[in-house]
């Protein structure tokens, strides 16, 4: 049995861009992963509103910086075989980081913080797949626009930040942007059929690093 953490957002996490809250089991991409695998392989999601990749939000009653709860994560799950993170989404928050660049020295972290954590009995590290999330849009909540407004450009930089962090950390990466949009009910998280999507187009890559 291979084991996959799943580890992100409200996108990971399933939020409706309505704000009505989350989308059904079935719809969520860790959901979708698991389908497509199969019963050889158990996928973990963990995916918190307004998580981020390496910066403190003091307005959460939750701890959202990654790199302080990952180690947690992966203390809790080992042994794995597989980390997918899907960050930087909030790390666009003009109030918190605000450019990708920012992001991806953030997402770099949380690489080394896989590939060094103290697990038990000898485990070796999990292979890492860094995704970067699809880019912001236009959003139509008047708190989501002025939050992330500085950030909708910046956003659109990060699939080639974060892809050069992975040749430099020798691990794999995909666009989750090449398969999905943001909603333009608010800009920020997708519907259905785009979280579906990332789970779609992940299972083969998924496939090719479990060997399976």
């Amino acid at each position: 049995m291979k084991t996959v953490l799943c580890y992100g957002d409200s996108l990971t996490w399933g939020y409706k861009p309505d704000g009505s809250g989350r989308h059904a089991f079935r719809d969520r991409w860790p959901q979708v992963l698991q389908d497509e695998l199969g019963s050889g392989v158990h996928i973990i999601a963990d995916g918190l509103n307004g998580r981020t990749t390496a910066y403190d939000d003091h307005l959460s009653g939750f701890e959202r910086n990654a790199a302080k709860t990952l180690t947690t994560a992966l203390g809790t799950h080992f042994p794995l075989d597989l980390v997918i993170i899907m960050l930087g989404t909030n790390d666009m928050k003009h109030v918190l980081c605000g450019n990708a660049l920012g992001a991806k020295r953030g997402m770099q972290r949380l690489i080394e913080i896989v590939r060094t954590a103290p697990y038990q009995f000898d485990t070796a590290p999990p292979a890492v797949l860094i995704m970067s999330p699809p880019p912001l849009g236009a959003a139509g909540g008047e708190d989501f626009r002025l939050i992330f407004e500085e950030g909708v450009g910046q956003s659109h930089l990060l699939a080639g930040f974060y892809q050069d962090a992975a040749v430099l950390a020798d691990c794999t990466f995909f666009d989750a942007g090449s398969v999905a949009a943001t909603s333009p009910v608010d800009g920020v998280h997708l519907d259905a059929e785009n979280t579906r999507a990332i789970g779609k187009a992940i299972a083969p890559i998924v496939r090719g690093i479990l060997d399976l």
